[in-house]
């Protein structure tokens, strides 16, 4: 059984410093057992993308503590465990692979969140050249069992760029390219959402390979961030 939903439900009733403090060895404990976890979807992530094998675990994992510096909510610890896998680091502009476990909000989820203009630019242009291709990945079968579509905030109005009667507006509208899977507490509890995790991740590949080949020159350097 995995520690992580008893922890971090607690942590979410307890969310001060003076709490952590005093349960500090709970934490460290609980976020190596989350470290093995991630140590084994990076080590299956590695035939996919090759490139993850420059990685280590702890390279994966977010912190725990949040940055309040801007934000209304002032509770410094996120309440649940986060890993992102993708080949070129967690600062990349490029797309990647997530994992989230949370009491009740545990989920998969790959692709590109709200990035910067110039990779949206980029991913915008390769739409536009080769819609088709992003429409076949999104109505795969296999791919439509696991997730419900391309996922992301939408501009209201079609970009300046572009007409309104594109073949391909719906895409190019989206502001993220982002699809998602929950994961249920009874799987994260028994350590299935591992092989689950593997099994979406490998669906959503084609995805993500169309998302890296768009910004491919601005993770080169050409727009780097």
């Amino acid at each position: 059984m995995r520690p992580y939903l008893e922890f971090l439900s607690a942590l979410a009733q307890n969310n001060h410093k003076e709490w952590m403090d005093a349960n500090k060895k709970w934490y460290l404990e609980t976020r190596e057992r989350f470290l093995e976890d991630v140590e084994v979807l990076l080590k299956e992530l590695c035939e996919l993308e090759p490139e993850l094998s420059a990685y280590k675990p702890k390279d994966c994992v977010f912190r725990q503590n949040r940055d309040i510096r801007f934000s209304a909510n002032k509770d410094p610890y996120k309440t649940n465990f986060g890993a992102y896998f993708s080949p070129k680091g967690k600062k990349s502009p490029g797309p990647g692979y997530y994992l989230q476990v949370q009491p009740g909000n545990s989920f998969l989820a790959g692709g590109i969140w709200m990035p910067e203009a110039d990779t949206l630019k980029k991913i915008r242009k390769e739409i536009d050249y080769s819609g088709k291709e992003l429409e076949q990945i999104e109505n795969d079968p296999e791919f439509k069992k696991l997730f419900n579509g391309i996922e992301g905030e939408k501009l209201k109005t079609s970009p300046r760029e572009y007409e309104a009667d594109h073949p391909y507006i719906d895409y190019l509208r989206l502001k993220s390219f982002t699809v998602s899977h929950p994961i249920s507490n009874k799987a994260v509890e028994s350590g299935a959402f591992l092989t689950f995790a593997m099994v979406g991740f490998r669906k959503m590949k084609p995805f993500n390979d169309f998302l890296a080949r768009a910004i491919e020159d601005v993770e080169d350097g050409s727009g780097i961030l």
